[in-house]
């Protein structure tokens, strides 16, 4: 599957714990925007409400020659299919304090995907380490002494 957006900033601000696969609910024309790439994933999250889950505030950029894309909210809630075990898992690990999900990365094959991960915020200190950490192992393979 080719993975057409991710939501890159995710790494830094969020510890990921773990991920799953879902589908999403798009429309025809929304599948072929996909497709081309004319999506975000920038500040989404996921909601978990009544049995289902929604991505929220995923913005896929109308299609250019479809004709019934007029009056689009390229931000709508899209509802997310997971089976009833998988939203259980989540719904119980969201309970705890601190935990959210994110969608991570969309991907395209025959369907249309999106990784999401169950993700704990970082604090302002982690986010230095991270950066810090990431710096001495790239002077590490650069071979230079740190």
């Amino acid at each position: 599957m080719k993975v057409v957006a991710q939501y890159r900033r995710a790494k830094f601000d969020y510890e990921i714990l773990e991920s799953i696969e879902a589908g999403i609910m798009l429309m025809g024309h929304e599948v072929k925007s996909c497709r081309a790439g004319h999506i975000s994933l920038a500040g989404s999250y996921v909601l978990l409400r009544d049995g289902r889950a929604f991505a929220r505030k995923i913005t896929i950029s109308p299609y250019q020659y479809a004709a019934n894309s007029a009056g689009h909210d390229p931000a709508h809630d899209r509802e997310l299919l997971l089976k009833r075990e998988e939203y259980d898992r989540l719904q119980s690990s969201v309970d705890q304090k601190g935990l959210t999900l994110i969608p991570l990365e969309v991907r395209a094959g025959k369907y249309i995907k999106v990784l999401i991960g169950l993700c704990r915020g970082k604090k302002q200190f982690d986010k230095r380490a991270s950066i810090k950490k990431r710096e001495v192992e790239r002077k590490l393979r650069e071979g230079r002494e740190y």
